[in-house]
C-alpha cells in the first residue's frame, strides 16, 4: 500500500536519523518553553543568584474580554449619503475612529463596520484597558475635522502691559547676571555659583556641568567658548536665545574628523528609495549630467528649487547645513569629504538617487567641556507661546463636496482630485490667488496630510493634488478627505464595560478548567493505551508548548472564546492519538511485528484524521473570514491548534513510539497489548 506523502516526508530513514528528529522535537519544545515560561525563568535566575543568561520576556496579548475595557456599538446614519459613497464614507469614519482611539494609547483597538438589519450600518468599537471612557466617547462622537489652512506670515504684537512686565522681567534678569558676573570676577566658585543661581535645572546640581559641546549640537555656546582658553571663564555677560549666560571652559579638543557645510541636487528614479519619480535609472544619470553642466556655485540654489526632487527642495535649495561624519550614507558622506571647498562633485549614486553636491565650507570639528550659568530671560514667545506655522482659512470640510482618485493624462501619475460647492469655490479661488508660489496646508483632524504647492490661481471649484503618490497613497488621501466632507453622523445605541477583575477571573477559571481537562486526557489515555498513552501524553505537553508559543510569537490576541477553541483542539489532538493507536492494536492483534504495526498504523489512522482535520481547518477559515471578533477569536485559535496536533500526531508520536527498542518492549508487551502478542507473519 502506498503511504500518504505527508507520511513519508516526514519518516525518517534509519535510526541515527530518528535521532536527529529526536534531537529537532527537543530543541522545539525547549525554544517553547522559554517563550511560555521566560518571566519564571527570569525570576528563578534572579532569586538563586544562577548567573545564567537572561530570555527576552513575550507577554500574551488579552482581548477586551480577559485586559477588561469598554466595547461601544454605533449607529451610523447615512441617509443623507448618496449610496456610491457610503462605502467610502463609513471606511473613512472608522479610520477617523481608530486614529482617535489611538490618541488614548490603546494596544490594537478594534474598529469594524457591520450591516444590521433594514440595511443599517453599525460601528463596533473595543477599546481595552481603557481608562477614561467618557472622554473616549466624546473624542469618537466628534464629526471629522477638514480644514485648509496657508502659511502664517503675521507678525505677532505684544499689549502694552505685557511688553511692560517682559521688560521688567528681562531688567530684573540682567542685574541678578550682573550681581552674579561680580561674584565670579571677584574669584567666587564657579561651580558653587551655578549652584546658587543657575536657572537651568538640569545642569545646576552638577556644578552648572554641560558637558562637551560642539558647533553641530550646541552652535551658540560652542561659539561663544571657542575664543577662550582652558580653564577660564566669563569676564563679560553673554546673551544668548535662553538668556544671559556665564561660562567656564574646563576642557577643549580637537576631532580627528573634520566638519562640512554642504547642499545637494537630487535626481531619484524608479526603485530608488523614498522615491515617486516616474524616471528611469537611466533617464535621471542623464538628467543628472545635463544639471552638472549647468551648476555653478552662483546659481546652485536655484538649480536645486527647480530640479530637486528631494522632499521641502523647493523651499530649503538643497541646503543641508554643517554635519560631521557617519551622519550620510556612506557614499555621499566619502564624496563631499574628498571634495575641495567651493567646488560642485560629479554625479554621486547612493540609495536615493543620483546628488550634485556643492561643498560650501570646512572647519575641524572642535569639542569643547563647558559650565555655565544661565539667568533666563523672557522673549514673545515665551508669552504668547510658540508661532504656528499654519493659520486657518474661510475653507473646510463643509465646503469640499467629493474627492476622487485620478490619473495625470501626461504622466499618468496617480493625483487626488478636489470639488468644492459654490462657497468652496469662491474661497479656494481667494486663496490659491493670495498664496501662488506657496503651499496650503490641508489637515484631518489637526493632523497635517498633504501640503501641496500652489502653481497659479484655481477657479471653478476644482484643483488636484499631484505629491507624487503611489495609487495606494492616493486612496488613502482621498478616502480621508471623503471622510471629513462626507461626515457620517453616529450615534452611541450600546456600551459594556468589562472590569480587569472580571477577566482576570475568567482567565483563571478557563486555565483551571483546561489543566483539569488535559489531566483527565492524560489519565484516559495512559489507562486505555498503556506505554503509547505515556508517549502520547508527552506528545501533547508538546503540542500545548508548542501553540502557546505560537500564540505569543504571531500574536495572537486572547479571549474567553479564543481559549475555549484553545481547549477544544487539546481534543482535536487527542483524537488524532486514539484513531492511530486504536489501528495500532488491529494490527498487533492481526500479528504485525511492532515497528510493521507502527507504520500500518499511522499509515491507515491518516486518511481519517486528514479528513477530520481538513474539514475542521476549512470551518475555522470561513469563520475567520466572515465572523466577528468573538467568533473569530475561537476559530483562530482551533485553526492553529488543529495544524500543530496534525504536526504532533504525525511527527512527535510516531518517531518517540519508534526509537523504543523492539526487543525491549516485545518482553513487555503487556505495555501495549493486555494479551500475549501473536508471533509475526
Amino acid at each position: 500500500m502506498q503511504e500518504n506523502f505527508l507520511i513519508k516526508f516526514f519518516q525518517p530513514k534509519g535510526r541515527g536519523k530518528l535521532w536527529w528528529m529526536f534531537a529537532f522535537i527537543a530543541i522545539l519544545a525547549i525554544v517553547s518553553w522559554f517563550v511560555d515560561f521566560g518571566l519564571y525563568y527570569n525570576k528563578a535566575v534572579d532569586k538563586f543568584s544562577l548567573g545564567l543568561p537572561k530570555v527576552s520576556e513575550v507577554p500574551f496579548r488579552q482581548g477586551l474580554d480577559l485586559q477588561g475595557g469598554t466595547q461601544l456599538l454605533y449607529k451610523a446614519d447615512v441617509s443623507r449619503i448618496a449610496p456610491a459613497d457610503r462605502s467610502s464614507a463609513l471606511n473613512g469614519a472608522r479610520d477617523v475612529i481608530e486614529r482617535r482611539v489611538n490618541y488614548f494609547g490603546v494596544s490594537e483597538p478594534l474598529v469594524q463596520i457591520n450591516s444590521g438589519a433594514n440595511g443599517e450600518y453599525r460601528i463596533l468599537v473595543e477599546l481595552a484597558g481603557i481608562k477614561d471612557v467618557n472622554e473616549a466617547i466624546k473624542k469618537i462622537g466628534e464629526t471629522p475635522l477638514l480644514e485648509f489652512k496657508e502659511q502664517n506670515t503675521a507678525a505677532r504684537e505684544l499689549t502694552p502691559d505685557q511688553r511692560q512686565a517682559m521688560d521688567k522681567f528681562n531688567a530684573e534678569a540682567k542685574s541678578k547676571a550682573e550681581m552674579v558676573l561680580g561674584k565670579l570676577l571677584s574669584n567666587a566658585d564657579f561651580a558653587a555659583l551655578a549652584k546658587t543661581y543657575s536657572e537651568d535645572e538640569a545642569s545646576k546640581i552638577k556644578g552648572g556641568d554641560l558637558g562637551w559641546v560642539t558647533a553641530l549640537n550646541q552652535p551658540e555656546i560652542a561659539g561663544a567658548v571657542s575664543k577662550m582658553k582652558k580653564g577660564a571663564t566669563s569676564r563679560d555677560l553673554v546673551k544668548l536665545t535662553g538668556g544671559y549666560e556665564l561660562f567656564k571652559l574646563e576642557d577643549k579638543r580637537t576631532k580627528d574628523t573634520k566638519e562640512v557645510k554642504a547642499a545637494h541636487l537630487l535626481v531619484c528614479y524608479q526603485g530608488a528609495k523614498s522615491c515617486a519619480s516616474n524616471l528611469t535609472r537611466d533617464e535621471a544619470l542623464a538628467k543628472i549630467n545635463d544639471l552638472k553642466k549647468q551648476a555653478t556655485p552662483a546659481n546652485f540654489s536655484d538649480l536645486a528649487k527647480k530640479n530637486s526632487t528631494e522632499p521641502g527642495a523647493a523651499q530649503s535649495g538643497g541646503e543641508l547645513g554643517w554635519f560631521g561624519a557617519g551622519q550620510m550614507v556612506k557614499p555621499f558622506e566619502t564624496a563631499v569629504f574628498a571634495l575641495a571647498k567651493g567646488k560642485i562633485s560629479d554625479p554621486v549614486e547612493t540609495e536615493f538617487g543620483f546628488h550634485l553636491i556643492y561643498k560650501e565650507d570646512e572647519r575641524t570639528a572642535d569639542e569643547y567641556k563647558v559650565s555655565h550659568i544661565l539667568i533666563k530671560t523672557q522673549t514673545i514667545d515665551d508669552i504668547l507661546g510658540p508661532p504656528s506655522e499654519w493659520k486657518n482659512t474661510e475653507l473646510s470640510g463643509k465646503n469640499l463636496k467629493r474627492s476622487t482618485v485620478q490619473f495625470n493624462p501626461n504622466d499618468g501619475s496617480p493625483e487626488v482630485g478636489l470639488e468644492f460647492d459654490t462657497d468652496g469655490a469662491k474661497f479656494f479661488e481667494q486663496i490659491t490667488d493670495r498664496n501662488i508660489g506657496k503651499p496650503i496646508a490641508i489637515f484631518l483632524d489637526n493632523y497635517l496630510i498633504s501640503a501641496p504647492k500652489v502653481n497659479e490661481k484655481i477657479s471653478g471649484g476644482q484643483a488636484v493634488i499631484n505629491g507624487k503618490f503611489t495609487v495606494q497613497e492616493a486612496k488613502d488621501l482621498s478616502q480621508r478627505l471623503n471622510a471629513g466632507a462626507l461626515p457620517v453622523p453616529i450615534e452611541l445605541i450600546n456600551q459594556q464595560t468589562i472590569g480587569a477583575s472580571l477577566g482576570q477571573e475568567s482567565v483563571t477559571k478557563s486555565l483551571t478548567a483546561g489543566i483539569y481537562g488535559l489531566l483527565l486526557v492524560v489519565i484516559f489515555m495512559i489507562l486505555m493505551y498503556r506505554f503509547p498513552g505515556v508517549l502520547a501524553s508527552l506528545s501533547l505537553l508538546i503540542y500545548g508548548l508548542i501553540v502557546l508559543a505560537i500564540f505569543k510569537l504571531w500574536p495572537v490576541t486572547l479571549t474567553l472564546s479564543g481559549i475555549a477553541g484553545f481547549i477544544m483542539s487539546i481534543g482535536v489532538a487527542v483524537d488524532a492519538n486514539v484513531l492511530i493507536f486504536e489501528r495500532l492494536r488491529e494490527e498487533l492483534k492481526n500479528g504485525r511485528a511492532l515497528s510493521n504495526a507502527i507504520e500500518e498504523g499511522f499509515s491507515r489512522a491518516w486518511t481519517s484524521i486528514r479528513d477530520g482535520n481538513f474539514t475542521t481547518i476549512i470551518t475555522c477559515l470561513v469563520l475567520i473570514m466572515f465572523s466577528t471578533s468573538v467568533i473569530k477569536g475561537f476559530a483562530i485559535t482551533l485553526f492553529l491548534g488543529v495544524l500543530v496536533s496534525m504536526f504532533t500526531a504525525i511527527v512527535v508520536t510516531r518517531n518517540l513510539l519508534k526509537l523504543i527498542d523492539e526487543r525491549w518492549l516485545d518482553k513487555h508487551s503487556w505495555l501495549i497489548y493486555s494479551s500475549k502478542k501473536p508471533k509475526a507473519q
